[in-house]
């Protein structure tokens, strides 16, 4: 059984095509959570974000995953946290997905390849094809739970981003941060963390967007001191003895 173990809770990852990775944890804890209300998951997979959220503050995290069996999974991993009251897990296509009241942060670590050649696992393709969900479709569903002054985060490949952009500017939506995502001190960023706000919201502010690069190893296994401080209330290694 495939257990990945972290401080305040443990991730069971068997039953899920997508396994925790260090680019996920470092998404996870950057996203700026803030005591937010409600906070919404998008393709929750093994529940790993919703649980950060959660242990960073989150009043109420609702995560939506479309694969049963990954569901479920998410669901057990909830069910076995500190915060089992205060996540719920839906099963059920995020485009099907209705709210009565709408989220103050909407994250989401979506599919990553588009038009890429496929491998013969349909588990592992339904979570990084963009098939079942399109940018289109995710960010045109996110806008529509979101509240007026809420923020989408997305943990996307370096090479969308036009895209998104493109995107973002239709349904007037602005992409206000972006941190590129170095795995290693001298290497090229593949992944970015964007956040998106409506463009209202985004003026009213006065600022201008954002771009940094984070680098999250300074060699093997050697975690710089920015990744060491957004993991340090996560990852084992990092526990106070």
């Amino acid at each position: 059984m495939s257990i990945f173990k972290l401080q305040q809770f443990a991730v069971r990852q068997r039953d899920n095509a997508m396994k925790v990775c260090t680019d996920s944890l470092i998404f996870g804890a950057l996203v700026p959570i803030n005591d937010a209300p409600r906070v919404l998951d998008i393709g929750g997979g093994t529940g790993l974000l919703s649980l950060m959220a959660a242990q960073r503050g989150a009043h109420h995290v609702t995560t939506i995953e479309l694969i049963e069996t990954s569901s479920l999974e998410a669901a057990y991993n909830v069910a076995q946290s500190p915060w089992h009251n205060r996540i719920d897990v839906i099963t059920c296509d995020i485009k099907d997905y209705t709210a009565e009241e709408s989220f103050d942060v909407i994250i989401s670590n979506p599919p990553f390849f588009d038009n890429h050649l496929k491998n013969d696992d349909k588990l592992r393709n339904t979570a990084r094809h963009t098939d079942t969900l399109s940018y289109q479709q995710l960010l045109h569903k996110a806008k529509s739970l979101l509240k007026s002054n809420g923020l989408i985060v997305l943990l996307l490949p370096i090479h969308s981003l036009s895209a998104i952009f493109d995107i973002a500017q239709s349904l007037d939506l602005v992409i206000s941060k972006r941190i590129d995502l170095v795995t290693t001190k001298g290497g090229t960023a593949k992944v970015a963390v964007i956040e998106l706000v409506s463009s209202l919201r985004f003026n009213e502010t006065g600022q201008s967007p954002t771009h940094t690069t984070l680098t999250v190893y300074d060699g093997h296994q050697q975690y710089s001191e920015q990744s060491t401080r957004l993991l340090q209330n996560f990852l084992l290694r990092f526990k106070q003895i």
